[in-house]
């Protein structure tokens, strides 16, 4: 007997760029309706941040501290205490004892968990997200045309945009946005769980809903 997957859909408004209502969008449950895994969330955001941290710090042993090859002075009769080197942890100036090492970071996530984070994650943000159709309408790269779009959608705080940056319809998109500090600019396949839940409002195209949702609901 095989049992039939019925896929669950849920809608939110489809505007345009000035915030008018051109109709409905559904979204699959699977993808922006799930119950949050703050566990896998937190797990997905470590890996993110320690992956990206570059591990380059280094201290010098006593063995590569230059100097310090004579013994500073006599073993016994000085009444102090006895000393073979000027570069042991012990003086200023002496190598590092246990001191860190580059290394990487590097942190491995399975890939079902990676996806159920960002499931996770923009499910948590539906609330927060506003879908436009694209933005075709911003015709010129001009940044106070693209704050008045910020304006007309009623989105403030940091702002995620997430869109095809190379999509002619979207080519005056990154000039003009890149210019205002609390706006962020990602392409949908850059999707991630640090900068979903650092964004106070979310802008995302409809093609970048498909495109992510194809991507996750496998």
């Amino acid at each position: 007997m095989e049992l039939e997957v019925q896929e669950m859909t849920q809608t939110v408004k489809l505007l345009n760029t000035k915030g008018s209502e051109l109709g409905e969008l559904k979204l699959d449950e699977n993808v922006f309706g799930v119950e949050p895994n703050i566990h896998v969330m937190h797990l997905a955001l470590k890996r993110q941040l320690n992956n990206a941290r570059q591990g380059s710090h280094n201290t010098k042993t006593r063995a590569e501290v230059s100097g310090g090859g004579r013994k500073p002075w006599k073993q016994k009769g000085t009444g102090r205490a006895r000393a073979g080197s000027i570069r042991s942890p012990l003086f200023a100036g002496g190598g590092v004892s246990f001191g860190p090492k580059p290394r990487s970071y590097e942190t491995n996530l399975p890939q079902k968990a990676r996806k159920l984070a960002l499931r996770s994650a923009l499910s948590a943000k539906l609330e927060a997200m506003t879908v436009v159709k694209d933005f075709s309408e911003l015709n010129e790269v001009k940044t106070k045309a693209f704050a008045k779009i910020l304006s007309d959608l009623k989105v403030s705080g940091k702002i995620l945009v997430i869109a095809d940056l190379k999509a002619e319809e979207n080519k005056n998109l990154e000039k003009s946005a890149r210019n205002i500090a609390s706006v962020k600019l990602l392409y949908p396949s850059n999707l991630n769980v640090k900068d979903l839940i650092e964004a106070d409002s979310i802008v995302t195209t409809e093609n970048a809903v498909n495109e992510i949702t194809e991507r996750l609901a496998k």
